[in-house]
Parts: C-alpha cells; structure tokens; sequence
C-alpha cells in the first residue's frame, strides 16, 4: 500500500458517463453540475474513458469508450483538451479529486500505435492483429513488450502532467500483469505522491499496487440473495470473505450500479426491486467500504442505458434521491467508525431476510438494521452494547437502548443507528 488508505476509507466515488449525462454529452455540459454532486458529498469523480474512440470495425455508430485510438489525446464528441482542463479545475475548485478510466489490455484496431510500433500487440501467423475474447472492436496489447511498458507509462503520466488528474480506474486490471501498475505506480508517485488507485479486480495480489479493489461477487451474490432467496448466512459470509481475506488495508468498492451493470444487466431496481436504497445503505455501511454511485442514480435512474449509442440519462431537473445519498455520504465522511481500516462486523441474531449488523467500538457502534423481507419488521433486536441514546440517521429520531433494539422497519427500509 502507497497511500494513507485511511484518507480514502471515508471517501466515495461517483462514475461519470460523459457521453450520457447530458443532451450535449459534453465536459462544459457536466462541468454544470460540479456543484450539485458537490452539495451532495461526492468526493471523487471517475470519468469512463475520455478518449478518441476507435473506428475501425468499431461497434454501433458511437463505439466503446474502451477502444482506445490514442492513448494521449481527447475524444472531440466530449469536446477539447482545455475543455477538460477547465473541467478537471472547477472540480479541484470544488474540493473534489477526478480519476481518469484507464485501459491497459487492449486499444482499437486503429490505434495510433499500430502503424508506428506494430511489435506493441500480438499478432498471428499472418501478421494480422488479434482480438481478446470475443471482443472484436479491439485488439491485445503484448504485455511482454518493455518499450510497450514503458509507452503506457508514459502516457498515464502525460495526463498526470498536463491535466492534474488524481489517479486511475483501471480496467480489467488483473489481465494486465500486476508488475506493470506496481511499476507504474512507483514511477507516476513521483509526479503526484497522493494518486488514488482503483482496480477492477477481485484478485488480492493486486492490492500490491491498488488502493481498492471491486467487489463483484458480493454484487452477484446479493442480487441472487434477492432475486433466488439465498439464505442470510450466504448474504453474510460473502461480506465476511470480502474483511477477512482481503489485506487489512485494503478497501472494497461497494456498489449497486455501474455502468457494465446498468447497459447490459440493468437498473439497480431490475436487480433489487423495492430493496435498491437498502441495499445502498449497506454498499455505504459496510466496513472497509467505499461505496460507488453511477451518473444518474440520485434521479433516480431507472433506465438501461444504451452503450454504443447516444442515450442520454433524463432527470427533468428532479433528483428525488438527493438527500439520501448526501445523508450517506455525508456521514461516512465524519463518523469514527469508517477512519478504521479494519473495522469488527458482527452480525445481530435478527428474523428471517433482516440483515442488521454492528461494527466499531462496543462504546461507539454503529448498528445498522436492513430490511430485504416481503413483510414490515416491528420487533426488538438483541444487542451486547453499552447503553445509551442512539440517533436514527434518516428518521433524525432518537432511542435509548439499552440491550435492545425496537424498531418498526417496512419492508425495503433500513435503520442506521449510531451513538450521540
């Protein structure tokens, strides 16, 4: 671990999909509502990948943002170089920090590189590029290739350099090799010692070089946890492996959306139903967690987004979840519990399909109580913690408990307890 994890342990991040947050699809388009997210707690920004996007057999009319044509230039539908300048500075104005989306495993067939440096990707019998996968838009990188290394380093410090930005989404980072981003890191930390770094990897070694890792098969495991009935002790044990087996520093990105999720699986409500906000409220309470939200879902968004094609997120100006999502984020920001890298979880004894756990100190825990079953919850819940009155985060209603929990749930709500 490079950076201080405890600086990022009460953070949260907040993925934006240019192309689709605005009719214009456009960084000044975006740039008006840094201070809306702001208000709202965000306080990084990941940006899907800004670059030109490839042509050559490219999918639907817009293509991938993940086919790279240049590693070093900008997509001109998002608009210009000073364009994003000015955006990546009304955002640090803002207090906020931006990480760019980057793609080491794979660039568009007409990759700038190609003609210049063929040797950078692999290449078949023929002499002919290859695709990974069924990934036909894009062709491999030859992760063997040192001068390839090194150009890749270079222009992830290009943006370091000339933009500001403050560190990266990597994508897919377990199918590049984990020595490329532990070199990349050493070498970028003398640009900008405090760069934030996200894997899209659930592979541990990884947090060698990364600050957090996805937490994907908790995703699927709670969306079969609603959609299939798993039992609770499935639910459970997938939170207690993502602690316990992971380094103690090591956080987890928490999520109920995304954008692979949103364009190809569906809203967090074709997931979650009626359970989504609960389901949200543990992404932000769960220990070690930095909790994720997708462009929109403060609308709420209940729309699947077209990827290849221009489909623009419709909000009429209303963003009904606003409040909730700032109460979260807020209070991860100032209570104690989320400094702690590696905090206790221990579940509360709780009914059928009633997640409630408590983490933190026994003298200061903070008790949160989730309710996924089909039938309102009012009863009292057991807890070993010292007594004393308890505020209710949402409510703002206040309790003092004292070896029990009452509280009145309806189904798909949620009550999270701290002391005051």
């Amino acid at each position: 671990m490079f950076r201080t994890a405890s600086l990022l342990s009460v953070s949260n991040i907040y993925e934006v999909n240019i192309r689709q947050y605005t009719e214009e699809g456009t960084f000044r388009a975006f740039r008006e509502h840094i201070p809306r997210l702001q208000k709202m707690g965000v306080e990084i920004l990941w940006l899907m990948p800004v670059h030109p996007i490839g042509k050559l057999n490219r999918k639907g009319n817009l293509g991938s943002y993940y086919s790279i044509r240049d590693f070093e230039c900008i997509n001109p539908e998002f608009g210009t170089a000073e364009d994003f300048k000015e955006l990546i500075e009304v955002i640090h104005a803002a207090g906020m920090k931006i990480i760019m989306d980057w793609v080491a495993n794979h660039a568009a067939w007409d990759n700038v590189w190609t003609k210049e440096y063929p040797g950078f990707f692999f290449q078949d019998e023929n002499g002919d590029f290859m695709a990974p996968y069924d990934w036909t838009d894009v062709i491999q990188i030859d992760h063997n290739n040192p001068e390839q290394r090194k150009r890749m380093r270079d222009a992830m410090a290009y943006w370091i350099r000339n933009f500001d930005i403050d560190g990266f989404r990597a994508d897919l980072a377990h199918l590049t090799p984990l020595q490329f981003w532990i070199d990349a890191r050493m070498a970028l930390q003398h640009l900008k010692p405090d760069l934030i770094w996200l894997a899209e990897t659930e592979d541990i070694s990884y947090h060698q070089a990364f600050d957090i890792s996805f937490t994907w098969n908790w995703m699927h495991t709670s969306e079969n946890y609603i959609k299939q009935h798993l039992p609770d002790e499935t639910f459970k044990e997938s939170l207690i492996k993502n602690k316990e087996e992971f380094p103690a520093k090591a956080l987890r990105l928490y999520f109920t959306s995304n954008h692979d999720e949103n364009s190809w699986n569906g809203t967090e409500y074709d997931k979650y139903g009626k359970f989504a906000q609960a389901m949200a409220v543990g992404c932000a309470t769960f220990p070690a967690s930095v909790p994720l939200l997708y462009s929109g879902q403060e609308i709420p968004n209940t729309k699947q987004l077209a990827f290849f094609e221009k489909d623009t997120i419709r909000s009429a100006g209303n963003y009904h979840l606003e409040n909730f999502y700032k109460t979260l984020l807020l209070f991860r920001k100032g209570h104690s519990v989320f400094k702690n890298l590696n905090p206790e979880i221990q579940f509360i004894a709780s009914p059928h399909r009633i997640i409630s756990f408590m983490t933190g100190e026994k003298n200061d825990p903070l008790i949160v109580i989730l309710n996924f079953s089909d039938h309102d919850f009012n009863g009292g819940i057991i807890v070993e913690i010292s007594p004393g009155t308890y505020h209710e985060l949402f409510s703002k209603e206040e309790l003092y408990v004292e070896g029990i929990v009452s509280v009145n749930i309806p189904s798909g709500g949620y009550r999270v307890l701290y002391k005051a």
